[in-house]
């Protein structure tokens, strides 16, 4: 056992440019000689130049993860991973990506069709050291955390994102939301695996959702846009990039931009009842090296609606939610967090269920429902309850081209 733990993880990378599978040599190069904190050893056990040499490195080599570009001559990396999906479904598959608009539909599609997660290609660097210290940082630790997660199961056949079927353990505790008080605003954190979740989350929300919905999904510029609209096809409520000042309303799910930090805000003056608050954007330094951040949402929603707020923690990477989700548990609101079985990375989810500060770890496919009853809970008794969208007059025209 010891002996297989001080293995290096063997990686594979497939890239047609040059450059990109120099910097790649480089990279774990210096980390063979100076490894970097906590990380493991790793090794690039070969670097393949289409999608074809890829698949036959794949097989040959087989590697604990692999690199894969998008854009390749024979055979591009989506219709790698198609085949893979069959051959190696367990091999964990991480996107490098451009910043391109084409390139996040095509990061998006890859995720939907089973890669783990993506890493953004150098751009715009100054110099070398520059573009490795930046692919070092977002590469590094999701190779550890995706062979890591890999080589514990040791299941030859299990797929990357675990299915969990109707009726999976459930963990609740008996604390719910002060009494009395109705559910005024949902809140949703997510990062690693979270844009397939939410593929598979928002459908099942209620079409009259009678409470507006905040989601931050850790993600670069261009993304955030791709990905709403996205959302926006699969699911039956409205779902939008935020912009400063968008007012929240019932059934309309505002996704925070890349490189912005959202909050709420209270309502404008001389507004009506169906609007709850507004979106405030701002570019204040990254929380968890991320913007936008999780706790800067959860917090701002604890302030403004107490205990009337539901937050929910997504499948996700490092510790961003838990603050948040603790100001939110102390001001009597409830806090939902997705199960390990579920996730693809029990990071943040991991860290709030542990807290003790949960009232309920769900799987991905119980948790619609859970907010579902939630935000219900109480309504028939209020005469306050805010419209809800197909009561407001144009709301989803409205909402669509940012005119209020």
């Amino acid at each position: 056992m010891g002996i297989l733990a001080a293995q290096p993880l063997r990686v594979l990378a497939a890239d047609d440019s040059a450059v990109m599978r120099e910097i790649l040599r480089k990279l774990f190069e210096r980390q063979a000689r100076d490894p970097r904190g906590e990380l493991p050893a790793m090794e690039l056990v070969g670097v393949s130049r289409d999608g074809v040499e890829c698949l036959q490195e794949v097989t040959r080599l087989v590697p604990d993860v692999l690199i894969l570009d998008l854009e390749m001559p024979r055979m591009n990396g989506l219709d790698v991973l198609d085949q893979l999906r069959h051959t190696m479904p367990s091999l964990p598959v991480i996107m490098c990506s451009s910043h391109t608009e084409r390139g996040a539909r095509a990061t998006l599609d890859a995720l939907a069709r089973g890669a783990a997660d993506y890493v953004m290609k150098p751009a715009g660097q100054r110099d070398l050291e520059s573009a490795l210290r930046s692919l070092a940082e977002q590469l590094l630790p999701r190779i550890a955390v995706f062979a890591g997660e890999r080589s514990r199961t040791a299941e030859p056949d299990r797929p990357v994102i675990s299915a969990v079927s109707p009726g999976a353990a459930e963990r609740r505790v008996d604390r719910d939301q002060a009494p009395g008080t109705a559910v005024e605003v949902l809140v949703i954190g997510v990062s690693t695996g979270g844009p397939t979740a939410l593929e598979q989350l928002l459908p099942r929300l209620a079409v009259d959702l009678p409470v507006p919905a905040l989601i931050v999904q850790h993600m670069p510029k261009l993304f955030t846009n791709v990905l709403a609209e996205r959302l926006d096809r699969c699911c039956k409520l409205q779902v939008r990039e935020a912009y400063p000042g968008a007012l929240l309303q019932p059934g309309v799910l505002w996704l925070a931009p890349g490189d912005m930090h959202m909050e709420v805000a209270a309502r404008p003056l001389g507004q009506d009842r169906g609007v709850t608050g507004q979106v405030r954007l701002h570019s204040q330094e990254p929380l968890h090296h991320c913007r936008p951040a999780v706790d800067y949402l959860f917090l701002s929603a604890a302030r403004l609606y107490g205990a009337g707020t539901l937050a929910v923690v997504l499948t996700g990477m490092g510790s961003d939610g838990l603050e948040g989700a603790r100001a939110v548990h102390s001001r009597g609101g409830a806090v939902l967090a997705q199960d390990e079985a579920s996730s693809v990375v029990w990071g943040m989810p991991g860290r709030v269920a542990e807290s003790g500060i949960a009232n309920a770890v769900l799987p991905l496919d119980a948790m619609a429902r859970e907010i579902n009853q939630r935000v219900s809970a109480g309504r028939s008794k209020r005469s306050d309850l805010p419209a809800t969208p197909s009561s407001i007059p144009g709301t989803r025209r409205e909402a669509a081209h940012g005119l209020y």
